[in-house]
């Protein structure tokens, strides 16, 4: 059962990764001309369109990695700490850290992105996504290393 509930933890993280990819692109590299490329295409999207699905993935992958956490804490890490793996073991709670900061800023995120969008807020749109991407794609890169060096 912990390893279905791990694998459905990864999946919905790669669609939030996805998702908030998506909109930190639209918002910060928005197409101007009508262009048929790839990157264009990718970057064409509507970004409020996105807001609900992020929000719902972030909560469902929290909600997972929070019931996987005491298999990780049992037995990946404490495997880490007797091979004296100090800096995985340190980047996994940076990862617990930025994670919780972007919990805590998903009111903010909501707020910025609630109809109708305001062009006053624009700044603090782009801000506010770009730190939850990071957040998100940090996240999503420590996780994934930290389990290729032992998995749950």
């Amino acid at each position: 059962m912990i390893t279905f509930l791990f694998v459905m933890h990864g999946l919905c993280a790669i669609a939030l990764l996805g998702a908030i990819t998506h909109q930190a692109a639209a918002v910060w590299l928005p197409v101007r001309a009508p262009d048929p490329s790839f990157t264009a295409r990718f970057r064409a999207v509507k970004a409020a369109s996105y807001v609900n699905a992020i929000i719902v993935l972030f909560l469902i992958t929290f909600t997972l990695g929070a019931i996987v956490y005491p298999t990780y804490r049992i037995g990946a890490r404490i495997y880490m700490e007797d091979l004296r793996m100090s800096a995985p073991v340190g980047s996994f709670e940076v990862k617990e850290h930025l994670i919780t900061f972007a919990l805590g800023l998903l009111p903010t995120y909501w707020y910025f992105w609630r109809a109708p969008l305001t062009p006053e807020l624009e700044g603090a749109r782009k801000g506010v996504v770009l730190v939850l991407a990071i957040f998100i794609w940090a996240a999503f890169l420590t996780g994934h290393v930290l389990n290729n060096i032992r998995g749950v």
